[in-house]
């Protein structure tokens, strides 16, 4: 074998050596957990409400059980510096995992069994539960993720975490449409409970992270405290902190208010569930992957800053697709078109965002500043969907509305630009990307 086909061989393994990681590894099967709590309270409840005759003001207003994610910021330091008896010995990440795994699972088989069409509140009260629950795993779930990852493993990590977390969000959705066809909702939800094993058997085998740091080891009043506001206190001590939470609050407006009125327009347009299954999950399912695949080839190739600017003007222009959509009525191609955009849009910037989120994070404080970062990311546009998409919809139409959110996209693109001009970008970075050099290493591999 020549000098030249051993370089290109080596060269395709460096590529490939990253998603091999057990690191890497890990983050795909944390995803896989994380991604089907959110299914089984969005895209999958909005068609079963719908197709249980529930009116749209109340279906969209079931969006604000997504709330409870943006609220988890306010228990998250419990994960951080709360150890649980007994199952305590395995480790603070590890004990937290099987217990809000466990949750989840409760919370989802409790959601199976409620009928949406006798009893409107047990619904409501059901979906908040799978919320919470939700939220708590997440926070455990992206703790470990970034303790896990070394900062050259930020990026792959993330892509990989996001493959894991279409896959286990398309795979409930998917599961629970075809099963319930066949067998009723109850029988559909139940059948999706049990996706938080994955992330349960990861902290299982591999055990608490190498990255973790404990911040205080006595339970007194003022450490306690310090577990609460330390987080906090760190984050906003940091230069230009109120303009990157600035940021992370209105960058994704206009595409959550957009991603969660989808299966509305969907069952207005007379798509089957089969159709549905087939594009919004199937096809949708493999754009994502295409489009966390690019993102992770651009962060490696343009690095952290371009790449998520990038991100920002493709998941706005997304928007449009579905306004074309809409005006184009039941059309199979449309619907391909639309969900392809905005699936490849989608994944590339999970990739690139969540890399830049997780390295704004300090190691002491992961859970909780994660948390925060995450629930500030969506929570005004979960706020405008529940209170007013509908509204907005049957005022203005699927048109406009969907032109209205992509207009409100460009806060967002504008602020970063300026944040990466100004050098913001780079001051506020934690801990967990503070190694700059290692990162560019990762990028460049």
């Amino acid at each position: 074998m020549d000098a030249q086909s051993i370089e290109q061989r080596r060269g395709v393994w460096d590529a490939v050596k990253p998603y091999v990681e057990k690191e890497s590894l890990a983050s795909f099967a944390l995803g896989l957990s994380s991604g089907f709590p959110y299914a089984m309270i969005g895209a999958t409840l909005t068609t079963r409400l719908a197709q249980d005759g529930i009116d749209k003001k109340t279906v969209t207003a079931f969006t604000l059980a997504f709330l409870v994610y943006n609220l988890k910021v306010f228990w998250a330091w419990i994960i951080d510096g709360v150890r649980l008896p007994v199952l305590g010995s395995m480790g603070q990440r590890v004990s937290w995992m099987m217990v809000c795994g466990l949750f989840v699972i409760a919370a989802v088989l409790n959601l199976a069994f409620v009928d949406p069409a006798a009893d409107i509140s047990a619904t409501v009260i059901a979906a908040v539960l799978v919320g919470v629950a939700g939220a708590s795993f997440d926070i455990v779930i992206d703790a470990y993720r970034i303790e896990t990852l070394k900062p050259y493993q930020l990026g792959t990590g993330s892509g990989m975490s996001q493959y894991g977390w279409r896959i286990g969000s398309a795979g409930a959705g998917a599961l629970a449409l075809v099963v319930s066809a066949r067998h009723g909702w109850s029988a559909g939800y139940a059948a999706c409970a049990f996706f938080a094993l994955p992330a349960m058997l990861t902290a299982m085998f591999l055990g608490e992270p190498e990255r973790r740091k404990v911040v205080v080891e006595k339970r007194g009043v003022v450490e306690v405290w310090s577990s609460i506001a330390g987080p906090f206190a760190e984050f906003f001590r940091r230069n230009g902190a109120v303009l990157v939470l600035t940021f992370i609050l209105v960058h994704k407006i206009g595409d959550t208010l957009a991603n969660l009125t989808f299966r509305l327009l969907f069952d207005d347009l007379k798509f089957s569930n089969d159709e549905i299954a087939l594009y919004d999950v199937g096809l949708g399912f493999w754009a994502y992957l295409i489009g966390v695949f690019i993102g992770g080839v651009a962060f490696a190739k343009m690095g952290l800053k371009r790449s998520v600017l990038i991100s920002l003007i493709l998941m706005g222009a997304s928007n449009l697709s579905f306004a074309a959509l809409a005006a184009a009525g039941h059309s199979n191609w449309g619907m391909a078109g639309a969900i392809g955009f905005e699936n490849i849009a989608s994944g590339y910037g999970g990739v690139v965002v969540i890399a830049y989120f997780s390295a704004l994070c300090d190691l002491r404080y992961t859970a909780a500043q994660y948390a925060l970062i995450s629930a500030a990311a969506s929570v005004v546009g979960r706020l405008l969907t529940g209170t007013t998409a509908g509204a907005l919809i049957e005022a203005m139409g699927y048109v406009n509305f969907y032109l209205l959110t992509t207009v409100a996209s460009l806060p967002g693109i504008v602020l970063f630009w300026w944040m990466c001009r100004t050098g913001l970008v780079d001051q506020a970075m934690g801990t967990a990307g503070e190694d700059r050099a290692e990162l560019e290493a990762g990028q460049s591999s």
